[in-house]
Parts: C-alpha cells; structure tokens; sequence
C-alpha cells in the first residue's frame, strides 16, 4: 500500500488563459493527482483552491515545485489526516435571498456559526431587483451539522435577521 500526502493550495493571480494548464503539468511532473478544486475570475484575477495528492515519498518534492511555481501566488498546505469516524452528520443546502447591506454575511455567519453549522461551500453575488433596482444579495451554501440540529430553530434564526430576507433550506437525500 502506497502512503500519499495531501496538499490544499490556494492560489490567486492575474488570469490569462493556460494558469489551470501550467499548475496540472507542475503537479503531474511531480507524481501529484489532481483531486478536487475550485476556481473563479474575480475582478481580473484569477483564484483556486485545490486540493491534491502524491505518494508520501514524493510529497518534499511536489511541495518544493509548487513554491517556485511563479505564475501564481500559492500557498502549499498539507491537509489534515481524515478522520476514521466521524458522528453522524445532516448535510444541507442553504439558499438565500434579501436586499443586500454592510454585514449581512457577518450576521448569516453568525447564526450558523451559533447553531455548531459547518460552511462546506459558499458562493455569493449580487443582482439588480428587476422592479424596483434594488440591490440583492444571494447566497448559496452547502452545510453540514450534527444530526441533532434544530432544523426549525435555524431556519427561524436565520429569518429574524431581516422581515425582506427568503431562506430555503434542502437536504441532502445521501444522509451525510
């Protein structure tokens, strides 16, 4: 059986097209797999997260190359061991929708934060309100709690941060 090390990278740089390119081929030139990633253009600048593997005897050298790697900005972070066994968890989604302030991810956050929520995946954005052109802010969320959440009380607490704010919350059908 073959060990392998994990590394997470985050990366942000000026985008042009072939970075994605250039960061596989340092990887694979290393013995590195490419696992899992995340990526956007955000204001001329493009930025990742990555998460990859390679044979524990390997690992030096892939960190080693991904530090010197110059078109982007990295910074290499080996990953946490998996935990064996983990309590039982609900998965979520969380979807919502109010006019945009100063603060509202702070106070969205918060309430999760209050009820021990764990934030997998974020991804927000504002739009243009198609009558009035008010601004609106959108969040999109994948979570994960302990089996034991007060669904209920969540959802509530998550309302009482504005009367304009909609909060959908859906569940994973897989059970974790």
């Amino acid at each position: 059986m073959v060990t392998t090390q994990d590394f997470v990278l985050t990366a942000i740089g000026a985008d042009r097209p072939g970075l994605v390119e250039a960061l596989a081929a340092v990887i694979a030139a290393e013995g590195g797999s490419w696992q899992e990633s995340s990526m956007a253009h955000l204001s001329g600048k493009f930025v990742g997260l990555v998460r990859v593997s390679v044979p524990a005897a390997r690992a030096a050298s892939l960190q080693a190359a991904l530090e010197a790697f110059t078109p982007l900005r990295l910074v290499v972070e080996p990953a946490a061991p998996t935990a064996a066994a983990a309590p039982a968890v609900l998965g979520f989604s969380l979807e919502l929708v109010g006019h945009d302030r100063i603060g509202i991810v702070r106070e969205v956050s918060q309430v999760l934060a209050q009820h021990a929520v764990n934030v997998e995946s974020l991804e927000t954005f504002t739009s243009q309100a198609p009558m009035s052109g008010e601004q609106l802010f959108h969040a999109q969320a994948h979570l994960r709690a302990a089996a034991t959440l007060d669904v209920a009380a969540l959802q509530a607490a998550l309302e009482s941060l504005s009367n304009e704010l909609q909060v959908d919350i859906v569940f994973d059908h897989t059970g974790a």
